[in-house]
């Protein structure tokens, strides 16, 4: 399937990049806009009406509201100014882009030389709604600290869908304490590991999951370079290091409702390549 970039030539491409940057750069050059903007994003305001939404000087917001309607960004009707609908998509993005460099450099350790191109061109589109996400990382006084959180969100929870990429010693034991507890889980494993798994889990308990509809495991055949663990309020999510190692010293961790369906639409997103075999799970 071809890319958009292979549909347009890259003078296009340049030339339209050029136009909106010119735009942006208006925008972006000047706070008291961005303000203005965002008083605006909810509903029309009179001058007054943003003068205190935003705290700005009546000669600034007059000023500025000026430049900004010469520019088609937004345009008044009777006393009250409007935002454009095509300032409304610029100013999203700008904060989109925002968020998109606090993530980089707030979690720069995280991302920098990791694989992400199990990532799926929607999840990477839409990564932002992390920014508020937690990075939890091994010290030397705790080196286990990112997996010992991931075990203690397992324990804590009654619903649980999981990426697991490897075999963890500990992953047998973890899964069965869920069982017990009838609660629900579905995980999505390498094919590779599918037996030695099972092998450890007790089959009274994970044939008394599948009857009770309370356990689902799903297989993929290629290698998969994450990890990523979704409970019924939280969220993590490990990586892989450029030299195909798991890095057990770092957990991106969230709370957030968006970063939980950012997860769920990740994992969905894999689960849409998996199989299940029940007769050789049983």
């Amino acid at each position: 399937m071809n890319s958009s970039w292979d549909n347009m030539t890259y003078k296009e491409t340049y030339n339209n990049l050029e136009q909106v940057e010119n735009e942006i750069k208006f925008l972006a050059k000047s706070e008291i806009r961005l303000q203005i903007l965002n008083s605006l994003i909810d509903s029309p305001k009179s001058i007054k009406e943003i003068v205190n939404k935003t705290k700005l000087t009546y000669s600034s917001v007059s000023s500025n509201i000026n430049k900004l309607a010469k520019k088609d960004h937004i345009y008044k009707v009777k006393s009250k100014y409007h935002i454009s609908h095509i300032s409304n998509v610029y100013f999203k993005n700008l904060l989109d882009f925002n968020k998109l460099i606090k993530i980089i450099k707030n979690y720069e350790k995280f991302w920098n030389k990791h694989q992400i191109n199990n990532f799926s061109s929607e999840s990477l589109q839409s990564i932002t709604v992390l920014n508020n996400a937690e990075l939890i990382e091994s010290t030397p006084i705790d080196i286990y600290r990112p997996h010992n959180y991931m075990k203690n969100l397992i324990k804590d929870s009654n619903e649980i869908k999981a990426i697991f990429p490897y075999l963890h010693p500990d992953y047998p034991q973890m899964l069965e304490y869920l069982l017990e507890k009838n609660a629900k889980i579905e995980i999505i494993i390498p094919k590779s590991i599918e037996s030695p798994l099972l092998e450890n889990i007790n089959r009274k308990l994970i044939k008394k999951g599948i009857k009770n509809k309370n356990l689902k495991i799903k297989t993929i055949k290629e290698d998969l370079n994450l990890s990523l663990m979704i409970s019924n309020n939280k969220m993590s999510l490990g990586l892989f290091k450029s030299d195909k190692t798991y890095d057990q010293n770092r957990l991106l961790i969230s709370n957030d409702k968006k970063a939980i369906k950012w997860a769920l639409d990740l994992f969905n997103n894999f689960n849409n390549n998996t199989t299940t075999n029940k007769k050789e799970i049983l």
